[in-house]
């Protein structure tokens, strides 16, 4: 075993450690003007005491969260998923003080500065949103115009200020984790029924919790990214395999939505697409689907938004902002350094071993994690994913987790404890504006 682990661990190591060297070049010789600490969206400055309260709950987590997945009954496994993750996520943001939670929901760069132009009429400026694209702020300009919509929404309904919505980011995200082991469940024991996927489901469960990406779980948008997507592919998983269509439905409106949240959350189709023609559901599930998903397309449509020419206006942004100051061929291999620092050791030890299987390596890995992996390379080939990836990667590294299962390190504490410390390795020594 030990002689497959440490060549996995050698080329994650190197991977990492290449980007951050010829990052520096690049900034060194201003190429990289925009990114401090490359292949990351930050900059270095080192937390100490502030995260002692986040080392003791890893400690104890690492201690009791294997034992306590194993031995629950199953409907509390993703609860403990959930809210250990949100839990996680918040101790390690709050080492920063009160910006940890609240300073990324209110970054001038962020959707809320944009809710005064909204103000009465969300119509009528969603009809003008592609026309006035180049007026918004950056991470207003990258994106279809459902976050500032769900940021209205929340003070409309009397949520104000920036509490509630880094309070949804973090509950949506985490709970997303949640959804991830539930989706596993499924998958692993729909032929079998042995409990072979409710074993995988909870040997997967810590490794969510202490995930090296909960730094950016609290708070950002992208993290509501991925529980919505999360809870889409649990959703149509349940409708695949034990085929009610009102899953179906629900699973068609998340994924109708996935588009208008973010352009760069096509690919992740790819998971449902792959569990649909894997199990092959009756017609009326996939009935059910389709025309739940032409929902929120259809209402977009309507109001004025037309997504095709939103998303060009957005990469002509891009092309004359972040994306003239990003080399194609760095970040085409650094974006994946990232996803590798925060998805962990033990997580690149399982890609590994599930390669070197192919067709032998559990099903459930292939449709989870090798389904994001191919989605986070489509994006990365297209180069519209160059830099500030720790965040865009949120909702393919949640499944990319999955991974781990075929690592044979799922019953090791000293796995379990170098995830956590992957977290707080990053959590210390990196500022990032989210």
């Amino acid at each position: 075993m030990r002689r497959r682990i440490w060549p996995a661990l050698a080329v994650w190591a190197g991977l990492i450690a290449a980007a951050i060297v010829v990052g520096v070049a690049l900034s060194r010789a201003g190429h990289l003007r925009i990114d401090h600490a490359p292949p990351f969206h930050a900059t270095v400055r080192p937390v100490l005491l502030g995260l002692l309260p986040a080392v003791a709950a890893a400690a104890l987590g690492v201690w009791l969260l294997p034992r306590a997945a194993a031995r629950l009954p199953w409907p509390a496994v993703p609860w403990l998923t959930g809210a250990g993750a949100a839990a996680w996520a918040v101790l390690l943001a709050v080492s920063e003080g009160r910006f940890g939670l609240i300073g990324p929901v209110t970054h001038p760069n962020e959707y809320r500065t944009v809710l005064p132009r909204v103000g009465d009429d969300p119509l009528g400026w969603l009809g003008g949103f592609t026309g006035n694209l180049l007026g918004y702020p950056i991470h207003v300009q990258g994106h279809p115009p459902l976050p500032v919509l769900i940021a209205w929404a929340l003070e409309r309904l009397g949520a104000h200020g920036s509490v509630p919505l880094a309070l949804l980011e973090i509950v949506v995200g985490a709970s997303g984790c949640a959804a991830v082991v539930v989706t596993v469940r499924l998958l692993g024991g729909h032929r079998t029924g042995d409990g072979a996927g409710e074993r995988t489901a909870r040997a997967v469960a810590p490794y969510l919790v202490l995930t090296p990406f909960a730094p950016w779980l609290a708070t950002t948008m992208d993290a509501l990214f991925l529980g919505v997507g999360a809870w889409a592919m649990a959703l149509a998983t349940r409708a695949a395999v034990r085929g009610p269509a009102a899953a179906a439905a629900g699973a068609g409106l998340l994924l109708g939505a996935l588009p208008y949240l973010s352009y760069g959350l096509l690919p992740l189709f790819a998971l449902p697409a792959g569990v649909f023609l894997v199990v092959r559901p009756r017609p009326r599930v996939w009935a059910a689907l389709i025309g739940a998903a032409a929902v929120v397309p259809a209402l977009f449509t309507l109001a004025g938004f037309d997504w095709f020419a939103g998303a060009a206006a957005t990469h002509v942004a891009w092309a004359i902002g972040a994306g003239a100051e990003r080399p194609y061929a760095y970040f085409l291999f650094a974006d994946f350094a990232v996803l590798a620092a925060t998805t962990g050791p033990a997580v690149a030890v399982g890609v590994a071993a599930a390669l070197r299987a192919g067709p032998r390596a559990s099903r459930t890995v292939w449709l989870t994690a090798g389904s994001a992996l191919l989605g986070a390379a489509a994006l990365a080939l297209a180069g519209v994913t160059r830099g500030e990836v720790e965040r865009i990667w949120l909702p393919y590294a949640a499944w990319v987790m999955v991974a781990v299962a075929a690592s044979g390190l799922t019953a090791s504490r000293r796995a379990l404890g170098a995830q956590a410390a992957t977290g707080l390795l990053l959590q210390a020594l990196l500022r990032s504006p989210w």
